[in-house]
């Protein structure tokens, strides 16, 4: 895989989080996707992992307002992020 093309993915799921997020939160997600778009490819492995961590935050947060459908949405991307970054190796498998 290309290095533009690990930056489009991770970006696009990052676009995806956006979608999910309806608190204050977008802004963390938006600032991180923006850092993707315009980093290099050596941060992407740190990214996915922040990625990676703001969506579990947002899980937790979802469940414990007890927003059941948010959580679906953002777990479902959360999953997603996860399977992207094992397989372009920017995640070790147990992360």
């Amino acid at each position: 895989m290309t290095q533009e093309y690990l930056i489009g993915e991770l970006s696009v799921r990052l676009e995806e989080l956006q979608a999910a997020t309806t608190r204050e939160e977008v802004r963390a997600v938006t600032r991180l996707r923006q850092q993707v778009e315009a980093g290099s490819p050596a941060g992407l492995a740190s990214a996915a992992r922040r990625a990676l961590a703001l969506a579990d935050l947002l899980c937790w947060e979802s469940l414990s307002l007890g927003d059941v459908p948010a959580f679906a949405r953002q777990a479902k991307v959360s999953a997603d992020l996860r399977q992207f970054g094992v397989c372009a190796r920017l995640l070790r498998e147990g992360y």
